[in-house]
């Protein structure tokens, strides 16, 4: 494995630079700082936890580091008792009505740099870098009319005062029918590419509450067209509609299926129902997305630390259901403390090669005590075959089987076998060559299923 942390900047540049034929055709992995730092986040912690994910666990796919809310305003956790984001906070913000960091907590963003130098960091070990914005513009700029690049139209002449986030307080949204609108959001997109940002995580716009949520999502997908640079576009929160289907992948490249989720197994049960919804439309680059993953340590930023309360049975279930859905996914906790079980999970090669390489997955069973999801995907060296080689015979095969029940259950082997030994090569499957990969077991040494886990077999 190439655990080398010193990749040249200009390498890492070249991977993302527009025409490349690897432009995501997987979903994005990596880490966000919301679910450990909520706003409070700062360069020392994002640097923290990008040297622990590039000698940890890029080798096995992981490569995105996010970071989330709030990076501009210079009273985050103020208040925090009484607020999650302080109205009418100070906020970081240059002559053209966009937001920088905080230099505070972002000290080498001082000078007008903003994240350039903190992207230049994260890129030298390997990996890429993303932020968090709000939909619309700030409303401290409306306020004092500040210009906006590249047009005579100033932040209030564009900025629709009866649009404001339900949960947050700090912009408005635009109104993308007046003159100045796509201008703002294409100086957005020119900066951060200046920064060198690969990922950007757009809040208060993925379910449409606003009007102008979807003439928004257009501007923002126009503006990354016109900046030079490949930029994935995550659309937040969800629900996500699913009748817009072919609006968001012409837009984004992932969009939330689901409000905030967290360490509850309701939660996780309810993913389910989510993730057959939307089994139909998740193609190459363009994926409906379950959430962050709350594991390992949780929670400083909100006041209290605590461990995720999902059971190992559980996490395994998540990520196994993340996966295999082909989901993104971002680990949500402090790297840093990761415990050596939960890291495991992160790094179970057989499981990581699923997550790159399954296709066409589906819900194919369910009762009140199991579902079973199906996936397959062809050998890599299939294309390379002899055309009179069937393709086929070349694919490796996965079956998740989940125990929703509260209580540890028998293997169901003739439920399982329906769906095993099935299709035109049916003959040719070796029970002995089933694969558990979360274990490595061979599928026959199982006779039990623990409750809320699962079994992911490989064939």
């Amino acid at each position: 494995m190439n655990t080398n942390i010193n990749t040249n900047i200009n390498e890492i540049k070249s991977e993302v630079s527009l025409g490349s034929d690897q432009w995501l055709k997987n979903p994005p992995m990596g880490w966000n700082s919301y679910d450990y730092y909520d706003t409070t986040v700062t360069e020392e912690d994002v640097k923290a936890n990008a040297d622990y994910m590039a000698k940890h666990l890029r080798p096995f796919g992981w490569e995105y580091i996010v970071v989330d809310i709030a990076w501009y305003s210079k009273e985050a956790g103020h208040d925090r008792d009484k607020y999650q984001y302080k109205p009418f906070s100070k906020m970081e913000i240059d002559q053209f009505s966009r937001l920088l960091p905080d230099v505070d907590r972002f000290p080498s963003s001082k000078d007008g740099k903003g994240f350039g130098p903190l992207a230049d960091y994260v890129h030298s070990l390997g990996l890429k870098f993303g932020i968090h914005i709000m939909r619309g513009i700030p409303r401290c700029a409306a306020y004092q009319r500040s210009a906006i690049k590249n047009t005579d139209a100033k932040a209030n002449d564009i900025a629709n005062p009866y649009s404001i986030c339900a949960w947050n307080p700090y912009m408005y949204g635009v109104n993308p029918d007046v003159e100045g609108a796509q201008e703002y959001y294409d100086s957005l997109m020119e900066l951060y590419a200046e920064w060198g940002v690969d990922f950007i995580k757009c809040d208060d716009i993925c379910r449409m509450d606003a009007e102008s949520s979807k003439k928004e999502i257009e501007m923002l997908h126009k503006a990354i067209e016109k900046c030079g640079r490949n930029i994935v576009l995550s659309l937040s929160p969800g629900p996500a509609i699913v009748e817009e289907h072919d609006f968001y992948k012409a837009n984004a490249n992932m969009w939330r299926i689901t409000d905030d989720f967290w360490d509850k197994w309701e939660l996780l049960l309810d993913m389910f129902d989510r993730c057959r919804k939307w089994q139909d439309y998740v193609t190459e680059g363009g994926y409906p997305d379950c959430d962050m993953l709350p594991i390992g340590m949780l929670g400083k930023g909100f006041g209290h630390e605590w461990k995720s309360n999902f059971s190992v049975n559980e996490q395994r279930t998540m990520l196994t259901l993340w996966s295999i859905f082909h989901s993104p996914l971002m680990i949500g906790c402090e790297l840093t403390k990761l415990d050596p079980e939960t890291l495991e999970l992160l790094t179970n090669e057989d499981v990581c090669d699923m997550i790159r390489s399954v296709r066409g997955s589906r819900e194919v069973y369910r009762d009140d005590q199991f579902i079973i999801w199906q996936g397959r995907t062809e050998d890599s060296n299939a294309e390379n075959m002899p055309e009179e080689n069937n393709p086929e015979e070349h694919e490796t095969n996965y079956l998740a089987l989940f125990n929703i029940s509260d209580e540890d259950q028998d293997i169901p082997t003739k439920l399982l076998e329906d769906y095993i030994y099935h299709g035109s090569h049916a003959e040719d499957i070796n029970g002995e060559t089933i694969k558990e990969i979360w274990t490595g077991e061979s599928y026959q040494t199982i006779k039990k299923i623990a409750a809320h886990g699962v079994v992911l077999l490989t064939y």
